[in-house]
């Protein structure tokens, strides 16, 4: 008698899930004297969207495969629905990994299969009839809005239909987590743009928790609830995405995010000095009620002719304003700089002093 779930609806997973989809408590995983995970501890709580984020080669491909078994780490723990995983054989994984869908960069469809056989192969391989299976299927490709082309071929798609019919696949088994491996990086932008916004649909339909793996910092900050920071092998940083956009700690994060946020122009940026100048160049970094407040209204009226704006703007991640401004601040008052950063310390700005202007008149 076939085992599997009956799927005659689409529906979020059963509310007695645990709280916890993933659990990650010192994972370790080497290959050779280079260690790909360094001690990655990582919880992703149900219903959430959490990006994992890095350069080529940090790790992030290596811990992917760890969440699905593909690969086994060295040591620490790896939890699934609160179940262990690190120590279960090939056959006692199979069940798990229906639990896990999973899409990929490059799509993965079979050429020869039409588009629902495809969406419906996960549920023939765990010996799900036919028709209950075409039935799903069916259901899935109206999910993601390609219900007209469950007989056509891949080789007949877009780019961006090929990755529709992935997600597809990968929800076929009611997963209770999805994993997205680059799943964006080989589209376009409006493509990415409308993928992006069917997996948070998905998201808040199902409640599906998904796990992003990306270098993409764009991706992140339009989908996810938290990021990781991911840096040879180990998690640098971590937090909710308006949060580590407004003030990214690590030096790695700093330099992702240096084409999602203003940056000080190069022109002036070229011609700092360290210790001397006609200006002070500041940069302002505010969030939340301070960052759409009367900042520089307030800072004229208080220290009158004191700085003048060069560069910046305010962006809303996460329904949070975020800003970014940078200032300068003439030198022929002394104390003069130091009274515009205690000004916007005391306005919950973080201020950092850039250098001297050698070229401004």
């Amino acid at each position: 008698m076939n085992s599997f779930v009956s799927a005659s609806t689409i529906e979020a997973p059963p509310q007695s899930a645990p709280e916890e989809v993933v659990r990650l408590v010192n994972v370790q995983r080497h290959f050779g004297k280079t260690a790909a995970l360094d001690g990655i501890s990582l919880t992703v709580r149900k219903g959430e969207i959490v990006g994992i984020i890095g350069r080529s080669g940090a790790g992030k491909s290596t811990l992917i495969r760890c969440l699905n078994g593909l690969e086994r780490p060295d040591s620490g723990e790896i939890e699934i629905e609160g179940r262990s995983i690190t120590g279960l054989d090939e056959k006692e994984l199979q069940p798990l990994r229906r639990r896990v869908g999973m899409i990929f960069q490059h799509f993965n469809l079979l050429s020869a299969k039409t588009v629902e056989d495809n969406v419906a192969l996960p549920l023939k391989i765990a010996g799900v009839g036919k028709a209950e299976r075409l039935k799903r299927a069916h259901e899935l490709l109206e999910l993601v809005g390609l219900a007209d082309k469950a007989k056509a071929y891949p080789s007949s798609l877009s780019g961006g239909q090929k990755q529709r019919v992935g997600i597809a696949r990968a929800l076929s088994a009611r997963p209770a987590l999805l994993l997205s491996d680059e799943a964006t990086s080989a589209l376009d932008p409006e493509t990415t743009r409308s993928i992006l916004a069917l997996l948070k649909d998905i998201n808040r339909k199902l409640g599906l928790t998904i796990l992003l793996i990306t270098h993409e910092m764009e991706v992140v900050r339009n989908i996810a609830d938290r990021v990781a920071v991911i840096d040879a092998g180990r998690i640098v940083e971590e937090g909710q995405v308006w949060s580590v956009f407004a003030d990214p700690k690590a030096p790695i994060t700093k330099s992702l995010l240096a084409g999602s946020r203003p940056q000080l122009p190069e022109h002036i940026a070229a011609r700092l000095s360290p210790d001397t100048g006609t200006e002070a160049i500041l940069s302002i970094d505010l969030a939340g009620p301070e960052a759409q407040g009367a900042l520089f209204a307030d800072l004229s009226a208080a220290l009158p002719h004191s700085s003048r704006l060069v560069h910046g703007g305010i962006d809303h991640i996460q329904n949070q304003p975020v800003a970014r401004f940078f200032v300068a601040v003439p030198t022929r008052d002394p104390a003069l700089k130091d009274k515009v950063v205690q000004f916007l310390k005391a306005r919950s700005a973080r201020v950092e002093v850039l250098g001297y202007d050698t070229d401004h008149v």
